[in-house]
C-alpha cells in the first residue's frame, strides 16, 4: 500500500495502536490532519491528548489511553517524541516505565487510538518494546519513500489540478529543492497561480519563480571546480560575494560538500549501496545520488586533498587578513591543474 494510502486509513480504520517512525515534514503534517479527522472538532478538548516522552512520563500517557471516552465514541492518546525506542539518552530527566506500554499492547483499549510518534532515522530493534510495538502496531515509516515515488506523486498533484509538467521542468524543481517534498508542494503553489492561463509548466516557470538556495548555489560552484572549469569558478564565487554571501559560510557549505564526496568514495571502495551510505551519513538520499555521480570519477587522494586545502582556507578566514577571493582563486587554480592531470 502507498504511503499516502496508509496515512488515509488512520482517520477511516482507525487501528488501536499505531506506530509512525521517520522524519518527512510534509507526511508528518498529513498525518497530524488525518489524526485530527478521528474524534470531531467539538469533542476534542475532552477526548485528544499529547504527551511529549521528553516533559511528561511514559506512564501518564498510558493512564489516559485506558481511560473512557467523555461522551463520544473515542478517545485518542498521542505520544510524541518516543525516545525510549531509539539506542539514544535523552537529555531529559523524565523517567519512563516500558513495562506499562507493553501490558498496554497485550490488551489496548477499543475505545481509544493510541498514536506513538517516533520521528527518528532507526529505531533500536534490539529492544523487546520495539519488537513488540511493530508486532501489535498499525506501522507507518514516512521516509520510506524514494526519489521516484516523491517525482511521481508531485507529477500526480500537478496532473489533479489540470497542469501539464515537462520532464526538465521536475527534474529541475526536484534538484532545486533537493527533493524535499514539502518545499516542492510549497514551490508548486506559487507555480499553480503563475501558470493559471496556459497550465503548462516548463524549466523556464521552474527557473524564474523558484530560487536557489546557498546550498544549491554552492552545489553549482563545486561542479566548477571538479569539471576543472576554473573560469567559470572563479566568476561564479565572485556572483555569489556580490550577492553579499558572506565568504566563511561560502567556504564552510564547499568543506561539508568536499567531505561528502570523500565520505562517499570511501563508502563506495566498502561496496557500500545507496541505501546504505543514506542510513550510514544520515543524509538525504538525492544529495547521496549526486555525490555518488561525481565521487567515482576522482581518484580519493584528490578529494581528500581539496577537503585538506579547504580546512586550510577555514583556518586562514578565521585568523587572518588574507582576501577571500584570492584564498579560492588559488583553491580553483590548484584543483584545476591536478583535476587536468587525472
Amino acid at each position: 500500500m502507498a504511503l499516502i494510502d496508509k496515512i488515509k486509513t488512520i482517520a477511516t480504520k482507525q487501528d488501536p495502536v499505531y506506530l509512525i517512525t521517520g522524519k518527512n515534514d510534509y507526511w508528518e503534517n498529513e498525518v497530524m490532519q488525518q489524526i485530527k479527522r478521528i474524534i470531531p472538532e467539538e469533542e476534542q478538548t475532552m477526548n485528544f491528548a499529547t504527551y511529549d516522552m521528553e516533559e511528561t512520563p511514559l506512564s501518564v500517557a498510558i493512564n489516559d489511553a485506558l481511560s473512557v471516552p467523555f461522551f463520544g465514541e473515542k478517545r485518542l492518546v498521542l505520544i510524541k517524541n518516543a525516545y525510549f525506542l531509539t539506542g539514544s539518552k535523552s537529555k531529559s530527566k523524565v523517567k519512563y516505565n516500558v513495562d506499562e506500554l507493553e501490558q498496554y499492547l497485550d490488551n489496548p483499549s477499543s475505545e481509544t487510538v493510541l498514536i506513538i510518534l517516533a520521528p527518528y532515522d532507526k529505531l533500536d530493534g534490539r529492544k523487546k518494546i520495539v519488537k513488540k510495538l511493530k508486532n501489535k502496531s498499525t506501522t507507518i515509516t514516512l521516509n520510506d519513500f524514494s526519489e521516484r515515488e516523491t517525482a511521481d506523486f508531485v507529477r500526480k498533484q500537478v496532473h489533479d489540478r489540470g497542469y501539464e509538467m515537462s520532464p526538465d521542468a521536475m527534474n529541475e524543481l526536484y534538484a532545486r529543492t533537493l527533493g524535499d517534498l514539502g518545499k516542492m508542494m510549497n514551490e508548486l503553489q506559487k507555480i499553480f497561480i503563475y501558470c493559471n492561463d496556459s497550465k503548462n509548466i516548463d524549466v523556464d516557470v521552474v527557473d524564474k519563480l523558484v530560487s536557489k538556495s546557498l546550498d544549491q548555489n554552492v552545489f553549482a560552484l563545486v561542479n566548477y571546480v571538479v569539471n576543472g572549469q576554473t573560469t567559470q569558478a572563479i566568476q561564479f564565487y565572485s556572483q555569489l560575494l556580490e550577492q553579499k554571501q558572506e565568504p566563511i559560510q561560502i567556504n564552510a557549505i564547499l568543506e561539508s560538500q568536499f567531505r561528502l564526496l570523500l565520505q562517499v568514495k570511501i563508502l563506495i571502495q566498502h561496496s557500500y549501496s545507496q541505501s546504505m551510505m543514506t542510513n550510514t551519513l544520515k543524509i538525504h538520499p538525492y544529495r547521496i545520488k549526486l555525490a555518488m555521480q561525481s565521487a567515482q570519477r576522482f581518484p580519493l587522494n584528490y578529494l581528500r586533498d581539496a577537503y585538506l586545502q579547504l580546512v586550510q582556507i577555514e583556518c586562514k578566514l578565521k585568523s587572518s587578513t588574507d582576501n577571500p577571493e584570492l584564498l579560492f582563486e588559488m583553491f580553483a587554480i590548484k584543483l584545476g591543474q591536478k583535476k587536468n592531470s587525472i
